[in-house]
């Protein structure tokens, strides 16, 4: 059972030393819907911490189009905190979290079922010190695009 969750986003490092295993995964995290619930329901029991990088507001109009995101950073980020299986999310302004993760240097890179490994950012400094990268299946007929193109209609 984990311990009650600690929103310091720095506390990876004392997680490293009492021996947790670290599981990392990132995402826009735009209209959290169920698919992003099982993504990291899943990704959490990977572990015994799981961080969450969370591409800025800034980052999300660089991937996703100027009408984007739909909410901002601070309220995706409050809700992801808020997820029992959640313990830490950063936020950042590049079109990757590479630099999060080599500063992390989580034990397990976890990804979407719509990737391949290679394709991943990160999989090759995660495999280099000895991590592994995990693809999560998707829940089929739940994405944020999916979300926004019905309610359009």
């Amino acid at each position: 059972m984990k311990e009650k969750k600690d929103k310091n986003k720095e506390d990876y490092r004392k997680w490293k030393s009492v021996g947790y295993k670290i599981v990392f995964t990132n995402g826009c995290f735009d209209l959290l819907h169920q698919g992003h619930l099982d993504l990291l329901a899943s990704a959490a029991k990977l572990g015994d911490r799981l961080i969450v990088g969370l591409n800025s507001d800034k980052s999300v109009k660089i991937l996703k189009g100027e009408n984007r995101p739909i909410e901002k950073e601070t309220i995706r980020k409050s809700k992801l905190i808020e997820l029992k299986y959640v313990d830490s999310v950063y936020i950042f302004d590049e079109k990757t979290p590479l630099k999060i993760i080599q500063k992390i240097k989580p034990d397990v890179l976890v990804k979407g079922g719509d990737y391949k490994k290679d394709e991943i950012v990160g999989n090759v400094e995660i495999s280099n010190w000895g991590g592994s990268v995990e693809i999560i299946p998707l829940t089929p007929g739940h994405s944020t695009t999916e979300i926004i193109k019905k309610n359009k209609m």
